[in-house]
């Protein structure tokens, strides 16, 4: 075998090029026990990013409008802590925000029930941090959702 097989292309990455090999990954979600496609299948990264785009915008509009009153430069000291406090809470009592619901998202732990606060809390503050959101596994769980024990799925 050629390394470079092995390696896969710089646009297919190491995935395909062990599946080439017959290696079988699965579905995304099939690990955590989540059906392949509908309702309760893992959320797709290009529905959740749709879904933190809107929930930014959302909040990045309601700090500058209202908290710092037109004036770019304190609208950004009120964003991010703004965007914990509205996300924490929505999704400790619904389970969803704006964004996730217009993209028919919803948090939930590893049994399908309901995220608790501290939960909620932790993947919250790790979201805000950016960094662990951006590291999937292959099931395209961010390490914020590893962290705590949730899984992004569609309703």
């Amino acid at each position: 075998m050629d390394t470079r097989e092995a390696l896969g292309s710089w646009i297919d990455g190491p995935k395909a090029a062990a599946e080439k090999m017959g290696a079988d990954f699965g579905y995304r979600g099939e690990r955590l026990g989540l059906p392949k496609e509908g309702t309760g299948s893992v959320a797709g990264p290009a529905r959740r990013l749709g879904a933190l785009f809107v929930d930014g915008w959302l909040v990045s509009l309601v700090a500058f409008g209202l908290l710092a009153k037109g004036s770019a430069g304190s609208a950004n000291l009120w964003t991010t802590p703004l965007f914990f406090a509205v996300t924490a809470v929505l999704l400790a009592t619904t389970g969803t925000t704006v964004g996730k619901r217009l993209f028919g998202l919803r948090v939930v732990r590893l049994d399908g029930s309901r995220a608790t606060i501290p939960q909620v809390m932790l993947r919250t503050l790790l979201l805000c941090l950016l960094v662990p959101a951006l590291v999937w596994d292959r099931d395209t769980r961010g390490l914020h959702d590893k962290a705590v024990g949730t899984v992004e799925v569609r309703i």
